[in-house]
């Protein structure tokens, strides 16, 4: 709820005043407020059999004022509340768009007690969506959890796995391997839960941890993890076959699963700002790192210190200065080949965005150096008063 309740107009909507992640149940105007986003949704997408409503991860429920005197007496409690008002939401969708199911993370369930979850009537009004991201997920926890599900009333459950995001709020490529075994993990539960329940799988991509927090994989680059999983999700795992399907799909000769990305080029949509995040994300800062922190002219002759000074052996100047306009060089025509290319796909502020977290800090070190021995280049060489041995021992 960020992206609403972080404006003032909706900030006494805020369940806890000083967070804008969670709404005040309690309030009339919070029922209102979904309703009229879940209409306008559905006035886009008319006909949708599906409306995913969220509720999951509601951090502040029952710390708001109103929660903390409703949590007093005696028959109320945390479930209580959030069940009741998940079943607020999932009765006004199914009264105003009938032929539409709404559809619940299930977090917020799972530790319900089986009994309350029963008798709450949610279950007759949404279906849960079980989410788990982890390479390691627990199938015999999972099919646990399904079997509870199931006879409290929920008919039709969900998965949910990821082919990018949930690995790192600013990570930039996605670790195929680990979205892979998230996949085939997930196909074990299907083989091992209760026969007819699970209607199928929804396979997240992520932009962003929260409303908050900095882009992470972008689209583009997740399409190779994209097809590898959807392809296992398919043929039932990664074999070799299914492995050169997906080769055939994004036109790569070679797909590494064991790395975090294939750096070939491919022939696939986005498949050239796939090939450029790889080279900037596996190479732009440790090429510049390697210059700063291990070349030895500049670690030896050129270091923090003698740069606040302007200090250096001029013989220096030309062992550093060739190398860094060369990186810079070749690091500026990348990147201006890469803005292009995330310009036709991107709003330019997501462009800007992601080029000064990811390509601009490393571009700026690099120009710094060389603006530094720009400077010291030409200057006057310093007078005996510049270097004082008595004056810095």
């Amino acid at each position: 709820m960020e992206f609403v309740l972080k404006h003032a107009e909706f900030a006494h909507l805020r369940e806890v005043v000083h967070f804008p992640n969670t709404l005040n149940p309690h309030e009339a105007e919070s029922l209102a407020l979904v309703g009229a986003m879940t209409d306008q949704i559905l006035e886009l997408h008319k006909g949708a059999r599906w409306l995913h409503i969220g509720c999951d991860e509601v951090y502040y429920l029952g710390e708001g004022e109103a929660s903390r005197q409703w949590l007093q007496q005696r028959q109320n409690s945390h479930a209580k509340l959030c069940l009741s008002h998940v079943r607020a939401v999932a009765s006004h969708v199914l009264a105003q768009h009938p032929g539409t199911t709404p559809l619940v993370w299930d977090d917020m369930l799972r530790d319900i007690p089986q009994d309350q979850l029963t008798v709450s009537g949610v279950p007759q009004l949404v279906e849960p969506v079980l989410w788990d991201y982890g390479a390691d997920l627990d199938v015999h926890s999972k099919v646990l959890l399904m079997e509870k599900y199931r006879e409290c009333g929920f008919l039709r459950l969900w998965a949910a796995s990821a082919f990018k995001g949930a690995t790192g709020a600013n990570q930039t490529l996605p670790p195929v391997e680990h979205h892979l075994r998230n996949h085939t993990q997930w196909l074990q539960v299907a083989g091992s839960g209760p026969a007819d329940v699970l209607q199928g799988i929804i396979l997240t991509g992520w932009q962003r941890y929260d409303h908050y927090s900095v882009l992470c994989e972008l689209l583009p680059v997740g399409i190779p993890s994209l097809a590898v999983c959807l392809q296992s999700l398919l043929h039932g795992g990664f074999t070799e076959d299914v492995k050169l399907r997906v080769e055939n799909f994004l036109g790569v000769s070679s797909l590494e699963i064991m790395d975090a990305v294939s750096e070939g080029a491919g022939s696939f949509p986005g498949s050239d700002i796939h090939a450029l995040v790889t080279q900037v994300s596996l190479h732009l800062r440790s090429s510049v790192d390697t210059l700063l922190e291990r070349n030895r002219y500049v670690t030896g002759w050129f270091s923090p210190y003698h740069r606040q000074r302007k200090l250096i052996h001029p013989v220096m100047i030309q062992h550093i200065q060739p190398e860094a306009l060369s990186l810079l060089g070749r690091w500026s025509t990348l990147v201006q080949r890469l803005e292009g290319a995330l310009q036709l796909v991107l709003y330019p502020d997501a462009v800007e965005e992601w080029l000064e977290e990811n390509v601009y800090p490393s571009m700026r070190q690099l120009q710094g150096l060389l603006q530094d021995l720009s400077e010291v280049a030409h200057q006057p060489p310093p007078t005996s008063a510049g270097w004082d041995q008595d004056q810095h021992p």
